[in-house]
């Protein structure tokens, strides 16, 4: 086993750990490859992920500058040894790369590679990757390979365990793409029927108008005024429906930022007035954030679409140890228990479940003409 400054237990369960707290592929890529190198006191490491063409869908390394990544140039290609590790599935220990039949195609730019070791990885039949490790920091007699037998084995542990965290992270990808396209289903749906409503009374009392130019004025008159009201209000329904369709930049902005200006954008499209305050809360983990998000969003809707509010605040607080998103408005209410007897959910059922979904809870106080308050607490902030 490597004897770097990271071998032993401690060190294999830290890099285990350190892929298992992250979600999104590709910074589970980039904890594979960083613990890899790290764990087995190499210069060089790089994981790749094949895609259906020849190439590489994504392609992470560490211990090169990004100086270098730069004039390497573009992704490599399937080829050579990459290319046995991905067809073949085997295990590859070389004390000079170099010298092997199947090296070439390499940039000019490239970092000298010698004493190499590489692997795939895998889930059951499937090659998720080929991960693999170049230069041992260890003294290397001549045409010996630096790295060892327990070196190929530790690296096959850490394999199956990277295969593990980067197909959880494909699948929780794909649940959110999943859920993104049911926000957008629903969002076509709403639009559809607020906006089609509006330009169909539109349309009518703009014939009854025309209808009664000539022969009574004054109600023409009237009757313009109302396409007037009519097709402000079908303006604020479309920007409302625009304003949910952008992707929240919660990754660019995080989740304060992100809520700050879609509040403003929705206090400027309602005749509601919308406010937002947010206070000494950190960031949370990408989950949470999100779960908070489209919480807030779910709530927003009810309360500017169907609650007949003219206040709405929104407040993201510490409270302890936990984060409190907090939506009231002094909307008409309702009895959460007639509600549930009815069938009908308000998104209650989701909120609920995208809050215990990230460790946290929904709380809802409401009542017939009292207003309706909802508070999301999750740990951490």
């Amino acid at each position: 086993m490597s004897h770097g400054p990271r071998s032993g237990l401690t060190a294999v369960s830290s890099a285990l750990l350190a892929m298992s707290r992250h979600l999104e592929v590709r910074d589970v890529l980039k904890t594979i490859v960083a613990s890899a190198r790290e764990l087995l006191d190499a210069q060089y490491a790089a994981l790749g992920v094949p895609d259906d063409h020849g190439g590489f869908a994504q392609f992470v390394v560490d211990g090169v500058s990004d100086e270098q990544w730069k004039a390497i140039g573009p992704l490599p290609r399937q080829h050579g040894i990459l290319a046995a590790m991905l067809h073949e599935a085997t295990p590859e220990r070389l004390a000079d790369v170099r010298k092997d039949p199947r090296f070439g195609g390499w940039p000019s730019a490239h970092p000298d590679l010698v004493d190499f070791l590489g692997l795939p990885i895998r889930d059951g039949d499937e090659v998720l990757g080929a991960l693999f490790l170049a230069n041992k920091n260890c003294p290397k007699p001549d045409g010996t390979c630096g790295f060892t037998q327990d070196d190929e084995e530790l690296l096959g542990i850490l394999a199956q365990h990277a295969a593990i965290a980067l197909t959880n992270a494909r699948l929780y990808e794909r649940s959110r793409e999943l859920t993104i396209a049911e926000e957008r289903s629903r969002l076509a749906h709403e639009l559809h029927d607020a906006v089609s409503q509006k330009l169909f009374s539109l349309r009518l009392t703009a014939q009854a108008a025309t209808a009664l130019v000539d022969r009574d004025p004054a109600r023409a008159k009237d009757e313009l005024h109302q396409v007037a009201t009519l097709a402000a209000e079908a303006a604020d329904e479309l920007r409302a429906a625009v304003v949910e369709l952008r992707p929240a930049a919660l990754e660019e902005d995080g989740l304060v930022a992100t809520l700050r200006t879609q509040i403003q954008v929705l206090d400027r499209a309602h005749a509601a007035r919308v406010t937002f305050t947010g206070h000494g809360v950190k960031a949370l983990p990408a989950a949470q954030e999100e779960a908070m998000l489209r919480v807030a969003q779910e709530a927003l809707h009810n309360a500017l679409r169907h609650s007949g509010a003219e206040r709405v605040t929104v407040t993201l607080h510490r409270r302890g140890t936990a984060t409190v998103l907090r939506i009231a408005d002094n909307g008409g209410g309702f009895d959460p228990r007639t509600v549930r007897r009815a069938g009908r959910h308000l998104g209650l059922v989701s909120m609920r479940d995208r809050a215990s979904g990230t460790g946290g809870r929904l709380t809802v106080r409401s009542a017939p003409g009292e207003g309706t308050t909802i508070e999301m607490e999750v740990p951490g902030g």
